[in-house]
This record gives structure tokens, sequence and C-alpha cells, in this order.
């Protein structure tokens, strides 16, 4: 079975269990499986860049609402893409960004997902008071190994490593400041710079061992934590959040934390607040696709439920903004959500 018949085959799991009142997936939070050196982690169940963009040109061709544009390109020559939906200039618009970090790839097939559902009667009106901007790969390179380094002691088999860092080594969330790299020149130049972006939500991986309240967590969020963000944006990034929560801790498979991060605005979710005025949150999902430290892998039966996952956090907060009860989200359950600590190993 080729890799793209494989993805099909999960995405129409996910689909299946995207509605309310679907069951909840077999590998809900804190079941794992980790890898723990025992399972076989194959990335070939990934989508390729090639099949990434072979799914958004496909969605291009399905959907009139949908443009592709190309922002730039990556270190090694791929081209960026930028999916849009503008259906009014005048409607608040919320930027979702995916895979800075190569090696964190769930979210992106999650909003492929989500991209597939704008086009079905899924989402019937909720482009009429929303505009959606998607960036589902910023570090292709990364995603797919191509890079000027060693790939020595990655985890992950199937012919494919996939990278934190672009092809050049760096980090591309501590990059929004100098913006020395085409990547990141892409985003702030020709999406950052060229739309009225009022939301965004910034997906990555973390580790398999946080926990809030001695249970592991799906996922953990944060609002922008330096000090020079400006209060009303402070706020909206605040509600932003509390959608997000809303949406997914009460699914009973979602368990969320509050992320602990810093307060560099060379980080996306601090330094876009700050330079653009933009309210952004950062959702940091369980386990990533590919590490060298075994603990930061989390076994592929879990990619259902952490596509879901992304599926439901694009949907619910698109919904929110679109309809207008993002503004009066209620924002007080920050004061008690717990930083996320990590449990022990034996």
């Amino acid at each position: 079975m080729t890799s793209s018949r494989k993805f099909a085959a999960l995405s129409l799991a996910v689909l299946l269990t995207t509605g309310a009142t679907a069951a909840a997936p077999a590998f809900a939070v804190g079941e794992g499986p980790n890898y723990g050196g025992h399972e076989t982690i194959n990335t070939s169940i990934l989508r390729s860049y090639d099949e990434v963009v072979a799914e958004l040109e496909n969605q291009d061709a399905r959907q009139s609402a949908l443009e592709l544009e190309v922002i730039g390109q990556s270190v090694k020559g791929r081209d960026l893409y930028l999916a849009k939906y503008i259906s009014n200039p005048d409607n608040p618009t919320i930027l979702y960004l995916t895979q800075q970090h190569g090696n964190e790839q769930l979210t992106t097939e999650g909003a492929l997902e989500f991209i597939k559902h704008l086009g079905t009667g899924k989402s019937r009106g909720v482009l009429d008071g929303v505009n959606i901007l998607v960036v589902p790969m910023l570090n292709p390179d990364g995603a797919m190994g191509d890079v000027n380094f060693p790939l020595d002691g990655y985890i992950a088999d199937g012919g494919r490593t996939l990278t934190r860092a672009n092809a050049n080594g760096v980090d591309l969330n501590r990059d929004h400041v100098n913006k020395l790299q085409p990547e990141t020149q892409a985003l702030h130049n020709n999406v950052m710079r060229a739309y009225d972006i009022d939301y965004m939500i910034d997906l990555h991986h973390q580790g398999t061992q946080s926990e809030r309240d001695g249970r592991l967590v799906s996922g953990s969020i944060l609002y922008p934590t330096t000090a020079n963000v400006e209060p009303a944006v402070l706020e909206g990034s605040k509600r932003l959040g509390s959608v997000v929560f809303g949406a997914v801790d009460s699914t009973g498979w979602g368990h969320l934390g509050r992320y602990v991060g810093g307060t560099a605005e060379t980080i996306s979710r601090n330094g876009i607040a700050v330079e653009y005025g933009i309210s952004t949150l950062l959702f940091e999902m369980r386990g990533m696709s590919d590490n060298t430290a075994e603990s930061a892998v989390l076994g592929q039966k879990s990619n259902g439920y952490l596509i879901r996952q992304t599926v439901l956090t694009l949907d619910a907060t698109a919904r929110a903004i679109a309809d207008g009860s993002i503004n009066f989200a209620d924002t007080s359950f920050w004061d008690t959500l717990a930083e996320q600590t990590t449990r022990p190993t034996e």
C-alpha cells in the first residue's frame, strides 16, 4: 500500500470521528503508546512534501473559495504554500501556521483535513464570517530530512528522517526578529505584512511526558508572554485560548495544560504579537514524528486522535470568530489552568 493510500485510510478514520457525537479514539491521551524503544515509527505513512502539495492542488481544483499562493521558497528551493479563504476583506482573519519544525507533522496532516472540511457541507456558512489563511508546512526541507547536517540518531524508519531545524540547521521559531532564513522571510514578507490578520495559532508538537493534574496531556497552550504585548492583543490571545480549551478539554479524550514558554520575541507567539498587533496562541500537541530522544516520539497509533485534535482546534476557532462568540469567550480559566510538568521516567 502506498503512503498516500495508507494516509487516506487514516484520514477516513479521522473524518468518521470528528463529529460531536463520535466515540473517543481508540488511543486517547495518556494511553500512548509511547515509542519506548519497542514500536516501529514509520514515517512512510505521513504525507511527503510532494503529497502535501498534491493534496493542496487537488483541493484548490475542487473548491471555488480556496486560492493557493506560493509565498516563497525554502533553503533547498521547495515552494512554500499559503491556502487562502478570503470571502470579505472586512471580515476578521485567522492564520493557522504549521510545521515550523519539520519533525512535527501531525498538525500539518490535521490542517489538510481541515481544508478538506472547508470544501464540504460540514463548514457551511463559516466562510461568510471569517477569512482563513493556512501555511501548512513552513519547513519542508526539515520535513523531508533534506538538510545540510548529519542525521545520526534519529528514531523513525520508513526511508525518511524529519528534523526540527531547516536545511541550514536553524530553528525557524527562533528567527522572528532577525528573519535571516528564507522560510521566515517568506512568512513575514508575503503573509504577515501582506494580509490584515487578527489572530494566529502556531501549531507545534512537544514531548510525550508532560502532564497536568497527574494525567498526561494531549497538548498545551500559551498566549504571548513578552512584556511588550499590547493589553488588547493579549486579551484576544487569551480568548482564542479559551475557545480551544473549551473545545478540546471537554471531549473526554483531550486534556490540555498551560505550556511553560519563554518571553523572547524571536519566538513567533511573542514576536508576531508585538510586531503586528496580532493575537496569537501556541498549541503544542503531544509527541513528535521523529527525534533523537525517545521521550519525544509518540507511537504512530496515536496519530488519529492528534490529527482529530488539530481539526477540532481549527474548526472551533474559525466558527467562534465567524459568529462573533470569541468576543465573549471566558478567559478566567487561565487563572486556574496549571502549568504542565514532566512526568518522571523510570
